[in-house]
């Protein structure tokens, strides 16, 4: 059985000042996000509500004690509403903020306890790459393991996620093609994942067709015209979180999460380190089923051969954003091992939606592959 669902309420507005007023944002709601996002778009519309800037607690990934330390500011602050604004790192916070019960914050994503939400839950994404906003999983850096963790349960789903162009308006170029790449990852996983539907591959399919076409007229027309795009990237993301919040994402996730956990990589670059080499061992080991399909879907939008899709696909992501190898992250040889481990004992809810199953040694291979 394959199931569907779409989740939570879409909605669009031009401009931040309509939202808040038609949210009536307030004395009753908790605003987590970034100062640099705040101060300009929202600080003016919006009275009495409690503002936690992430950044106040620490920098990089998201992680547990970053969650501790904010949940003792506000655990004695009546809320009835959370809203995140910001990336993926602060959406996936703020769904733990929306829960009855957060901490032990390892507990909860070690599934020691049961989720159950008894706050609405707004979010607002500014980045156009997670598409966390209508999917059911927080990802955090748990220090009970050292190692990323993803916590999928409807019960951190939101009730509304509330699109802005505006915000994307002042997005630096790397963090716009970190974080569009990750959509692509995102939208091209689902679609070879064995729990992939009709109705997940509709999306993923439009995400992939709107994100590579936008690279293209980027690469032609140059970087300065990338404020063209804004709207049809920010759909894009989140087409491509509700194909891969259905169907789910595969082995690029999976490696990508020790590299990011380690070395503090951002999670849209660290995902394309491993990108097109994931998929080069898919066609190896298994060239047929969907990822016949998708090669078909990719040369058609790239007008290349189905045999090239991959390399004109690096070609085209490397004119948006240069890749680095893994010593370029401070990566040492020891970590290959460390890092395939990972994968084989802490990442089975993600290799379990691989388009196939991969072993260990063309786990490490691929890590070697790229070192």
């Amino acid at each position: 059985m394959k199931n569907f669902k779409l989740s939570p309420e879409i909605v669009l507005f031009d401009r931040c000042q309509e939202f808040c007023k038609e949210f009536n944002i307030g004395e009753k709601d908790l605003i987590i996000t970034n100062e640099y996002i705040y101060k300009p778009y929202f600080e003016s519309y919006v009275k009495n509500a409690t503002v936690i800037y992430r950044r106040d607690f620490g920098s990089g990934e998201p992680n547990d004690k970053m969650v501790e330390a904010i949940y003792q500011k506000v655990k004695n602050i009546n809320f009835e509403r959370v809203i995140g604004i910001g990336g993926g790192s602060i959406l996936d916070i703020a769904k733990l903020f929306s829960l009855e019960k957060l901490t032990p914050v390892c507990d909860l994503f070690e599934k020691k306890f049961e989720p159950v939400k008894n706050k609405k839950l707004i979010l607002i994404p500014t980045t156009c790459g997670t598409g966390s906003e209508v999917t059911n999983i927080s990802v955090l850096h748990l220090s009970s393991i050292n190692s990323k963790l993803g916590l999928a349960n409807d019960e951190i789903l939101a009730d509304y996620a509330v699109l802005i162009p505006e915000l994307l308006e002042v997005l630096p170029f790397n963090v716009f093609a970190t974080s569009s790449i990750d959509a692509l990852i995102h939208s091209i996983e689902s679609l070879v994942s064995p729990k992939s539907s009709l109705f997940t591959e509709m999306y993923s399919v439009e995400a992939m067709k709107i994100i590579l076409r936008g690279f293209k007229n980027i690469v032609t027309n140059g970087k300065d015209s990338l404020h063209n795009y804004l709207h049809d990237f920010l759909i894009a993301s989140t087409y491509a979180g509700i194909a891969f919040g259905n169907a789910g994402c595969g082995a690029v996730h999976a490696m990508s999460y020790p590299l990011g956990s380690i070395y503090h990589v951002p999670h849209g670059e660290s995902n394309y380190v491993f990108f097109t080499e994931v998929f080069k061992t898919y066609e190896r080991l298994n060239p047929n089923g969907k990822l016949e399909k998708l090669n078909k879907i990719l040369a058609e939008i790239l007008n290349c051969s189905v045999e090239n899709v991959f390399d004109e696909i690096e070609n085209l992501l490397y004119k948006i954003l240069p890749k680095k190898t893994l010593q370029g992250y401070g990566a040492k040889e020891e970590d290959l091992d460390i890092f395939t481990d990972n994968v084989i004992t802490k990442q089975g809810r993600l290799m379990g939606n691989a388009y196939i199953p991969l072993d260990r040694d063309t786990i490490y291979n691929i890590y070697k592959s790229l070192y």
